[in-house]
């Protein structure tokens, strides 16, 4: 389901909420951005595209971003440069268990998503994507929660987005998110030095 918005509150960072990405996950994630308010955001401008339904095909496959929806994330991200960058994904969740064992570093080459609560994960965005197109001190996450989600899966993960839209640096990202989530944090900075080396969690 397609949804646009753009929240501009002048001066000040850039974020960027991408949902639906491939699949059908634009029919659950909409549930979620469309809730995110102008009351919600701090400095700066957040821009909120959900996706039309489209063939599935993993954003850790390069060729993804061939394709059209590919090409429409690049373009979003090429256009508005942000700081922020939030993928948001759903999953089935027959497929938790894929997204969150070990054994996903020697199966897809990429670290386990982390559970914040009520089957919601975390992760740094594709590496196709986050060490070419964004900084190193740039906010790059990866959320998923269960498609058609319960009341409380839909609540961690607003509070998440909104932590990311009302966030004004980096810094004050870190400091929240490890505040309301502190050894999910603390592994995230573990896996993203694992992965990418020296570099922050998100």
């Amino acid at each position: 389901m397609a949804y646009f918005r753009i929240i501009d509150k002048g001066e000040g960072l850039n974020r960027l909420f991408i949902g639906g990405v491939h699949g059908k996950e634009g029919l659950s994630t909409v549930k979620a951005l469309e809730k995110i308010q102008s009351s919600d955001v701090g400095e700066g401008k957040l821009v909120i595209h959900n996706c039309d339904t489209s063939p599935y095909r993993s954003t850790l496959d390069p060729q993804y971003y061939e394709s059209k929806v590919g090409r429409e994330v690049l373009y979003l991200i090429n256009h508005y440069h942000p700081q922020i960058y939030v993928e948001a994904h759903c999953y089935r969740t027959e497929n938790y268990h894929k997204l969150t064992y070990p054994g996903r570093w020697d199966e897809k080459g990429v670290p386990p998503l982390i559970d914040l609560g009520e089957g919601v994960l975390i992760g740094s965005a594709s590496p196709n994507i986050r060490t070419t197109l964004f900084t190193r001190n740039d906010v790059c996450i990866t959320l998923e929660m269960p498609c058609n989600p319960s009341k409380d899966s839909l609540d961690v993960y607003l509070d998440v987005l909104r932590i990311m839209a009302s966030s004004n640096n980096r810094e004050e990202v870190e400091k929240r998110m490890r505040n309301k989530y502190p050894s999910q944090v603390e592994r995230a900075s573990q896996y993203a030095q694992e992965f990418f080396g020296n570099y922050p969690p998100f």
